[in-house]
C-alpha cells in the first residue's frame, strides 16, 4: 500500500453504518459486553475526535473517542479502534491513532484512557493505570487500562470510577 493512498478523515455522520459493520466484523457480537461498551451505551464519540481511514473510497479502518470522566476529571475513552484485517500491519492503526491523538490534544484534551495491548499502544505514550487506582464498570481485564497524559503531569491525583461525562450528552 503506498501511503499517499491513505486518507485519514474526521469521521461524519454519514460513516455510522459502515463503521459499525467494521466493528461488526472485527470483534463480533462480543463486544457488547466489555466495559468500553457499557460507557459508549451512555453518551456518544466525538465526531471531531473520531476518524476514519479510506484506500479511495473504501473505508479500511476507524478510531473513536467519546468523553469521560475519571472521578470528576474529565478524558477521553479512546476506541474502538479497528483496521480491516487486509490493512493490518500497514500503519493504518498508528495513523488513525497519532491523528486522533493530536486533535485531541489541540482541542485541549489532557488525558486518554482505553483498554489494549499495552506492547501496541505504548509506541504512542500509553502506559499502564496503577493498579486500583481506576474502576470500571463491568468485566475489564485492569492489566490492559492504559492511559495517555496529553499535557504532563494530567495523570497526577486522578483516580476513581471511569464513567460517562454527562456534561456533554445531549438534554
Amino acid at each position: 500500500m503506498n501511503d499517499l493512498s491513505l486518507t485519514i478523515l474526521p469521521e461524519v455522520a454519514g460513516d455510522a453504518q459502515a463503521i459499525e459493520r467494521l466493528h461488526e466484523r472485527t470483534f463480533g457480537p462480543g463486544r457488547y459486553v466489555l466495559s468500553a461498551y457499557r460507557i459508549r451505551e451512555h453518551v456518544d464519540h466525538v465526531l471531531e475526535l473520531s476518524f476514519t481511514a479510506r484506500i479511495g473510497t473504501l473505508l479500511v479502518g476507524s478510531v473513536r473517542q467519546l468523553p469521560i470522566c475519571v472521578g470528576d476529571t474529565p478524558a477521553l475513552l479512546l476506541g474502538p479502534l479497528t483496521v480491516e484485517p487486509p490493512f493490518r500491519g500497514r500503519s493504518v492503526g498508528r495513523k488513525l491513532l497519532e491523528r486522533a491523538l493530536k486533535d485531541a490534544k489541540a482541542q485541549g484534551h489532557r488525558l486518554v484512557l482505553l483498554v489494549g495491548d499495552e506492547p501496541y499502544y505504548s509506541r504512542v505514550g500509553f502506559k499502564p493505570v496503577p493498579k486500583g487506582r481506576v474502576t470500571m464498570p463491568g468485566p475489564v481485564d485492569y492489566a490492559r487500562l492504559l492511559i495517555l497524559e496529553l499535557v504532563e503531569g494530567a495523570f497526577e491525583g486522578v483516580s476513581g470510577p471511569v464513567g460517562p461525562d454527562w456534561s456533554k450528552t445531549p438534554t
